[in-house]
């Protein structure tokens, strides 16, 4: 058993994502070496990863880790686990991880690891395997201070757990702060669950008052309900919103008064797709995209706003929760409608903010209550919008570019001040 990765669409978004870069760099003034280096990852591995399945196939697994950029400190990004997973795309991934952590000022760079697999097909035993081996292969590139892995598609708390182990027996001793994302038992942090949809939550409230939009009872589409879309969608509706429609990967549901989401996450929870919910109408992407509602959420995959779709969307304002959920031409085009996109940068940047929490709370040995942990949540990001906002309104651009220039701009001073190695 051999799996096989197509990395054409790794090298589209790897392409959209340095394109922008290098517009930025332009915008800021920077010297062709900062873009030179910022176009290619400091350290990349690549694997092959051999497994004994279920079956007593011997399955090989193709998997990375890339570490873009280690000026502001280790690196930190999510782990991957998709049949899409490819090099580029990888490299792309950690690029936005640079941009993401510089944005909300924690000490990171970026990184990000991804292993080509489907692991809705894979036992549970299949999976702590590839993760053990993955754990194996990697462990002489990552640690506490060198770079931090982190739950993203396709993996979770567990497979965190699994890491932690795994490390900490090549250590001799346990390392909790080789993770973030743990379980609360191995080390975890409180308030980690949710932190994408808490953050977003900050943003997304300052934006309604200032564009004086009243979210008790506006109208909102989201696209993709994994962890992050649960999340998100709860946290909507206890805010008042009445999610018109949701979509997964088997399709979208559609109810014209709103949706329950508690029956929406239970149905989904038990039948593992959305598809034959009762009391809600069958709705495709096309569709789901074009409705007539105050804000549409992409949280699934990359590129699910695009320039096929992106011209039939009415949301004023659409929120980027998925890491490169809109194309770079479908950000052109919202833009020249009028639409207003907040970035992904910006407003799923509450994970690497409580990653970076569990992190410091690992090694100071001790452990914040959670009132104090939102409070800290709430001021990084509602200070990072202002911080964003007012580049926007000064240099008359869009968002993403204020956004982009504040985080690029901060990672090109780390590297003016640290200057070259001999």
């Amino acid at each position: 058993m051999e799996n096989i990765t197509d990395n054409s669409n790794g090298i589209i978004l790897y392409n959209e994502v340095m394109s922008e870069m290098e517009d930025v760099a332009g915008l800021l003034g920077l010297s062709d070496i900062y873009i030179k280096r910022l176009k290619k990852p400091q350290k990349t591995m690549t694997l092959h990863l051999p497994i004994m399945m279920d079956n007593g196939e011997i399955g090989i697994f193709d998997a990375w880790r890339v570490q873009h950029n280690l000026f502001r400190g280790p690196s930190k990004g999510g782990i991957r686990y998709h049949p899409s997973a490819s090099l580029d795309g990888t490299i792309a991934h950690a690029a936005l991880m640079t941009w993401k952590c510089a944005i909300v000022k924690i000490p990171f760079g970026g990184a990000k690891g991804a292993v080509c697999c489907d692991p809705k097909v894979m036992s549970d035993v299949e999976r702590e395997k590839l993760t053990r081996r993955y754990t194996w292969e990697i462990s002489p590139i990552i640690g506490p201070e060198k770079d931090i892995p982190a739950p993203e598609v396709g993996t979770d708390s567990t497979t965190m757990a699994q890491i932690m182990d795994g490390y900490s027996i090549f250590a001799g001793y346990s390392v909790p702060n080789v993770v973030t994302g743990k379980p609360i038992s191995v080390g975890g942090s409180e308030g980690r669950r949710d932190a994408v949809a808490r953050g977003l939550m900050y943003v997304l409230k300052e934006v309604a008052r200032e564009r004086h939009i009243y979210l008790f009872n506006s109208t909102v589409v989201l696209q993709g309900f994994g962890k992050v879309g649960k999340g998100i969608a709860r946290h909507l509706s206890e805010t008042g919103c009445r999610i018109l429609a949701i979509s997964d990967s088997s399709g979208g549901i559609y109810s014209e008064e709103g949706l329950d989401i508690d029956a929406v996450i239970e149905y989904k929870n038990t039948n593992g797709t959305l598809k034959g919910m009762p009391g809600t109408e069958a709705i495709n992407n096309d569709e789901l995209v074009a409705l007539d509602v105050d804000i549409l959420i992409p949280a699934a995959y990359e590129h699910t706003i695009n320039k096929d779709n992106a011209p039939t969307i009415k949301a004023s304002v659409i929120v980027e929760a998925a890491n490169a959920g809109i194309s770079r031409e479908a950000y052109h085009i919202l833009n020249d409608r009028g639409k207003f996109v907040l970035p992904d940068i910006l407003v799923n940047a509450g994970g690497v903010v409580l990653s970076y929490f569990e992190w410091v709370q690992n090694k100071q040995e001790f452990f914040w209550q959670n009132v104090e942990i939102e409070e800290r949540f709430e001021s990084i990001m509602v200070t990072t919008y202002h911080e964003v906002k007012s580049i926007m309104d000064s240099d008359n651009v869009t968002v993403r570019t204020a956004a982009l220039k504040l985080a690029i701009g901060r990672v090109a001073e780390a590297m003016k001040y640290r200057g070259l190695c001999p």
